[in-house]
């Protein structure tokens, strides 16, 4: 069994670790510098457009209006129940609903900015240079993705799941969507000036009653490719096994908080101008 990427998207359960989910946007936005030379699009006489890959809920709209204020905003995400999230922030000037891999879309950007959206996406090396095609030039590409999946935290889902139906999952054959820094530096320097980092984040997940906070955490993101092929009496069994185990290598602190490191991974990518 591999991960796949699904619509069925909670942006409750998501957001409710929103700020450490936040941080690394804002990390990434903040290594940006500004808008290529100023282009005008349309009859709206904007400067530049921007576009929010895998835009979620919009957590990260407000952040990217204000540091791009005078461009316009655009958001692309498979998932309708996010979306509606999206449109509440009032930061867009359109939304999309659509697949990553698939989408066309009808200008180029002079920044596309996408925050833990690219790992639900296999084929990095195909994906990236289109990416990059997508760009004026002088944009930039600028992508963070998780950079956690042999941690602890998100193999004992694969570990556990295996145990407890073998009949129906086999993680032994599943190709990291997400690749090592030095296959990124192979497939994105030819296409420009590139800047690659990992950062890891130390994050005190606060208690969350009978659940292990690690738990709260995964479930609703690398967990879901799991959980969504169990029922619910399942569900309940695979969580049950995940807080008896998971505290091992995540242990409670005094007051049932957790400190939980998560590394992250970051790259810009600026497609040349011409000479």
């Amino acid at each position: 069994m591999s991960r796949k990427t699904s619509t069925n998207w909670d942006p409750g359960t998501y957001n409710r670790f929103r700020d450490f989910r936040l941080r690394p946007a804002l990390d990434l936005l903040a290594a940006l510098g500004p808008l290529p030379q100023a282009e005008v699009q349309g009859p709206e006489q904007r400067a530049g457009t921007v576009l929010d890959l895998g835009c979620g809920s919009g957590n990260a709209a407000p952040a990217l209006k204000s540091r791009f204020p005078t461009a316009m905003l655009l958001g692309l995400d498979s998932s309708a129940r996010m979306l509606e999230g999206a449109r509440t922030t009032g930061c867009y000037d359109a939304l999309h609903e659509g697949d990553i891999a698939s989408w066309t879309p009808d200008r180029t950007f002079s920044v596309i900015f996408s925050n833990a959206a690219l790992n639900w996406l296999p084929d990095h090396a195909r994906l990236l240079p289109a990416l990059v095609q997508w760009l004026r030039p002088g944009g930039v590409l600028a992508v963070q993705v998780p950079d956690q999946a042999q941690a602890p935290s998100h193999q004992l889902w694969h570990q556990l799941s295996e145990s407890l139906w073998p009949e129906r999952f086999d993680w032994s054959g599943e190709v990291p969507h997400v690749l090592a820094p030095e296959d990124y530096v192979s497939i994105l320097s030819p296409l420009g000036d590139l800047s690659l980092w990992r950062s890891e984040y130390f994050q005190i997940l606060p208690p969350e009653g009978a659940a292990h906070p690690v738990r709260r955490f995964t479930q609703s993101t690398f967990a879901r490719p799991v959980l969504e092929a169990l029922n619910a009496a399942e569900q309940a069994q695979i969580c049950a096994g995940y807080d008896a185990a998971v505290g091992a290598e995540y242990p409670l602190r005094a007051d049932g908080s957790v400190l939980f490191p998560f590394r992250r991974l970051f790259f810009t990518l600026t497609r040349p101008a011409p000479v």
